[in-house]
């Protein structure tokens, strides 16, 4: 709470004065705040002596000061919003018509109303002693020690890469950036489906997810998901080419799948700010353990235009970032990358092929690439019956059905590769060691 919390300013002065007395060590009551007003020349202002004794008579029970906290908190925002709605349509009504030239204005508004909504972000945190650090340091260890899998945060369902991660981590943000192809939405909806099965089978506790699709629709991210779980393409199941096996398949798999813990939401153009809602809301309502963006690139800013988009990211991954922390769960944001990687050789990503800005490489616990050399082998083959195709041919036997997740940065961890059973029919990830065929 502020001083400015409070509706009667004369009330507001006292709080504030009992707040800069406590934080000199001192005690706040009628006799100090009087000696306290004296100095400030301000005591008659606010009623004199006799207000602060009637304040202090007032108290009914210190057993419900945090209540009472909350109630002149919440009433404040009220006020604060009713104040914002009242600008915003006198802003809009003065336009006659001209909205571009108030525009500037009510972006000004747009960010009064984010700020307001932040107001009570990180209330709830508080400095920790290195003691109280180091002990949750020792519990995380030893819940690791005691798992035969060694994963402690969120699985991925692929063993060689949580054994790289030990699985996803709270409060971390991490990037799943690919070229167009490589895989993103696959890789992202693998993992959100792995987590969410892995909670319902009841072989972890954490696998609630929240898959934020600002790319395809709802229904496209679940027929995927059944065309996985069932074996059968999905361009089959869009345009009903199902056999008279196929359809009992496909009950059986939406029987298995659909009460799994993966909430899918496609609202387009996405901001920061309503991310933040809408995961604050679903946590609240149904826990929440992880969250998948798809992807980057399609958010929206709170306030940058598209003629800064480089600081439009900035501000998207810090939100991100902020985001993982106050929810205390790892957030999984799929990027692209630039068209740089095709104008060399050696197509493997770098860091600096992360598009439109450094800030998240900076802001990121985790970056890692989707690269599949079987998507760019193909698109060399020689002509048939030539030496080179011979070659060529035993590259691809080599290379087919596999893809590299290659971890460029952790915070907390080695960097390296790790290398991925990829079915393209299903746009499917799973341990290299279990390819199939169907």
């Amino acid at each position: 709470m502020r001083a400015e919390h409070f509706s009667d300013q004369n009330n507001g002065k006292v709080y504030g004065a009992i707040v800069r007395l406590i934080e000199r060590g001192k005690v706040a009551d009628p006799i100090t705040l009087k000696d306290f007003f004296e100095k400030d020349e301000t005591l008659n202002q606010i009623g004199g002596v006799e207000y602060l004794l009637q304040l202090a008579d007032a108290v009914v029970s210190i057993g419900n000061a945090e209540h009472y906290g909350h109630i002149i908190h919440d009433l404040y925002l009220r006020r604060e919003l009713i104040n914002l709605g009242e600008n915003v349509v006198e802003s809009a009504q003065a336009c006659m018509g001209l909205i571009s030239q108030r525009f500037n204005k009510l972006k000004r508004q747009s960010k009064k109303l984010f700020n307001l909504a932040m107001t009570d972000s990180g209330n709830d945190s508080k400095a920790v002693s290195l003691h109280d650090s180091l002990v949750e340091a020792l519990k995380i260890a030893e819940k690791a020690y005691k798992r035969d899998s060694k994963v402690v945060g969120v699985t991925t369902g692929l063993r060689d890469l949580d054994k790289w991660l030990g699985g996803l981590h709270n409060s971390d943000l991490i990037i799943a950036a690919g070229r167009p192809s490589m895989g993103k939405t696959g890789l992202g909806a693998t993992i959100a489906f792995n987590a969410a099965l892995a909670k319902h089978q009841k072989r972890t506790r954490r696998g609630v997810v929240a898959f934020f699709s600002l790319e395809m629709s709802s229904d496209q991210i679940a027929t995927r998901l059944l065309s996985g779980e069932a074996k059968i393409t999905s361009d089959k199941i869009r345009r009903g080419e199902l056999s008279s096996t196929d359809f009992p398949k496909l009950i059986e798999a939406n029987r298995r799948i659909s009460e799994i813990p993966l909430f899918i939401d496609d609202t387009p153009a996405l901001t920061i700010s309503a991310l933040r809602t809408k995961a604050r809301r679903l946590k609240r309502q149904k826990g929440l353990d992880m969250i998948v963006l798809d992807y980057l690139q399609l958010m929206r800013g709170n306030q940058s235009g598209p003629e800064n988009r480089v600081q439009e990211i900035s501000e998207i991954t810090r939100g991100l970032k902020a985001l993982a922390k106050e929810l205390s769960v790892p957030i999984l944001a799929l990027s692209q990358l630039s068209r740089a990687v095709e104008q060399r050789d050696d197509k493997r990503p770098q860091l600096s092929d992360l598009r439109e800005s450094g800030s998240i490489e900076q802001d990121a616990d985790v970056v890692m690439f989707i690269y599949r050399d079987e998507y760019y082998e193909a698109r060399k083959e020689p002509e048939a019956g030539t030496e080179k195709y011979a070659v060529w041919q035993e590259r691809m036997e080599a290379i087919q059905n596999q893809a590299d997740i290659i971890i460029a940065k952790q915070r907390h961890g080695p960097i390296g590769t790790v290398k991925l059973f990829f079915d393209a029919r299903f746009t499917h990830f799973g341990d290299l060691d279990k390819r199939k065929t169907f």
